[in-house]
């Protein structure tokens, strides 16, 4: 796939809810995803299966109630970032969460090897 066709493929599953299909189909098992804290829990993960783990915590522990995807935006020809919007509830806590993310993506022989999320809150 190309930069372009994996990054629309990446938003389209965003916004269609199909972001665990997503890692399947576009990402590298070796990627690497990097949050604003690389010291918290989540901080920097490496691998398919700890990408996938911390999705599954996202999904089990957050509802969404407004989400939104911009993008993608290309840059090079290795990397684009996607601007997400979400409102969510800790499912736990009841806490409501309001932030704006960047997510920076980088590909690498037709897959996505890292992403950095930059994000206020």
């Amino acid at each position: 796939m190309t930069l372009k066709e994996i990054a629309e493929a990446l938003v389209a599953g965003c916004r269609e809810g199909r972001e665990g299909e997503n890692l399947d189909k576009l990402y590298s098992v070796d990627a690497v995803s990097v949050e604003s804290d690389p010291k918290s829990e989540s901080g920097t993960l490496k691998g398919i299966d700890a990408i996938k783990g911390k999705h599954a915590w996202w999904e089990a522990n957050m509802e969404m109630l407004d989400a939104s995807v911009d993008g993608p935006f290309l840059h090079g020809d290795d990397r684009f970032a996607v601007i997400f919007g979400m409102k969510a509830k800790d499912r736990n806590t009841g806490d409501m969460i309001e932030m704006t993310e960047v997510a920076i993506y980088t590909v690498a022989d037709g897959k996505i090897v890292h992403e950095a999320f930059f994000y206020n809150m």
